[in-house]
């Protein structure tokens, strides 16, 4: 089992004049320190320097931060509080592009709010605080589900390689692409995992890392170039990441340097699956060449944590992630079981045979 209670990456501190408690991933893993959010600027920073990152995690976050954007609204002008909710949405929608939970996370906040006309604004602003929170323990419960229904993935002795971090860091709690590994470990099963370390930020060897030792998993750590030669080897059994957008063929973002481990996967005959829930699935765009690209600071890549790797004037591409192929999935990990093969109409019969479905996957605009 995990020592003490698995890691709550986002959650709610006291009433509705609380706070949104983050752990700071920044400081990781250095330092396990938390961020206690009381406003929205805050909770925009934290998202865009990657304080709080992961598609779910982001989107739980942004949930939270809709309420405490919301404080400088008074109670007595309803209008005023619910064009103050579409400014703080906007606001917040603007801090990472490719991730989709964080427009599903901000459109349903604002379905919410739509769905109650006549209510006055003390009911309005408890209503979104309640649904916020609701939208936290839906994710741990899929993240949970989606351990569930992977964890027969990964066999007694076997190597599974991940890339970025898909754990209890990148969701509200126990994660997507390690959730699998945290359950077959609970049920008493040995195995190695390696961990790319996931550049220009080390994601990978800083936080996938961190959160496996601390659960008490075999993790050996990994530079990006060193894949080829370990699948090679014959040491990696299985790949297994997250995502953060899956278009409604399959193609998949993920952190840069997925794409280029699904090559590699598929060269050595190794099976590749992608774990996720469904709100990650954005229906409304056919393929991957739909989705948006988030570049950022090329300083990440020439001064990564403050120290000059690269000539101080070199030009840098530094885009945050890449689209695989559907092709190059064997699976699709989800709370609703695994969808396989991967294709349009695979994902669409899981998505819609399971009771009520996110709006992205019903063709919703999630940015």
């Amino acid at each position: 089992m995990m020592p003490g209670r698995p890691l709550r990456t986002a959650e709610w501190i006291g009433d509705l004049d609380g706070c949104v408690r983050i752990i700071d991933q920044t400081r990781l893993p250095e330092e396990l320190a938390y961020l206690d959010i009381r406003d929205v600027e805050s909770m925009w920073e934290a998202i865009r320097v990657l304080r709080v990152r992961g598609a779910p995690a982001i989107g739980v976050a942004a949930a939270m931060g809709v309420v405490v954007g919301l404080r400088t609204a008074g109670d007595s002008d309803v209008a005023a509080f619910r064009g103050r909710l579409g400014q703080v949405c906007e606001y917040l929608a603007s801090s990472r592009p490719t991730a989709v939970n964080l427009f599903w996370a901000l459109d349903r906040m604002k379905r919410l709010a739509a769905s109650m006309p006549d209510a006055d604004v003390p009911v309005l602003r408890r209503a979104l605080w309640n649904e916020a929170k609701a939208i936290r323990d839906e994710d741990a419960a899929m993240c949970r589900a989606i351990g569930q229904a992977g964890q027969a993935l990964i066999r007694p002795g076997a190597g599974v390689l991940t890339h970025c971090n898909a754990g209890g860091l990148a969701t509200a709690e126990y994660g997507t692409a390690l959730a699998p590994c945290y359950v077959a470990h609970e049920a008493g099963r040995k195995f190695r995992v390696y961990a790319d370390e996931t550049r220009p930020l080390l994601q990978g060897s800083r936080l996938t890392a961190w959160e496996l030792q601390r659960a008490g998993i075999d993790v050996t750590v990994i530079c990006d170039n060193m894949a080829a030669m370990l699948m090679k080897q014959g040491k990696v059994d299985l790949v297994l990441t997250g995502a953060d957008r899956i278009a409604a063929n399959g193609d998949t973002a993920n952190k840069i340097g997925t794409y280029g481990v699904a090559v590699l996967a598929r060269a050595h005959g190794i099976p590749f699956y992608v774990a996720a829930p469904s709100s990650t699935f954005d229906l409304s765009i056919p393929d991957g060449s739909h989705i948006p690209i988030e570049e950022r600071d090329p300083e990440e890549i020439r001064r990564g944590f403050g120290r000059l790797t690269a000539p101080a004037d070199a030009k840098c591409w530094c885009p945050a992630f890449d689209v695989t192929p559907a092709e190059l999935l064997r699976g699709i990990v989800t709370e609703r079981g695994v969808i396989e093969p991967v294709g349009v109409k695979t994902i669409a019969a899981t998505l819609a045979g399971h009771g009520p479905c996110p709006d992205t996957c019903a063709g919703g605009d999630s940015g």
